[in-house]
């Protein structure tokens, strides 16, 4: 028995999957900032013209840009777990049913 112990290579190549998150985390971030820029264009028609469909649209246009944020960074966390960077959280331990708290002395 002799010979390298070392394990297979990995392969690499072209992951669709990293491109599709790639493409989706910079939809995400363009339609942040245009609708970031959209609801303070808003916010200024609102307040010097007092237009009340300017502050609705300013309330849909913030809203969206929350969304669009949180789906970006959503979408980070996924595309860094798909390389590698980082995983996902251990699992707890599951408890024992049927075990009383605090030891031998208190299951009296």
């Amino acid at each position: 028995m002799s010979g390298k112990r070392a394990g297979a290579k990995q392969k690499t190549g072209f992951k669709p999957v990293l491109l599709l998150l790639a493409l989706g985390i910079t939809a995400c971030v363009v339609a942040w900032g245009y609708l970031v820029w959209s609801a303070i264009d808003f916010g200024s028609a609102a307040r010097q013209d007092g237009e009340t469909e300017a502050w609705w649209y300013l309330g849909i246009s913030a809203f969206g840009a929350v969304a669009c944020l949180f789906l970006g960074l959503m979408l980070i966390v996924r595309f860094s777990r798909t390389i590698g960077w980082t995983h996902a959280p251990d699992p707890k331990p599951k408890k024992i049913v049927g075990t009383a708290k605090g030891g031998k002395r208190a299951a009296r």
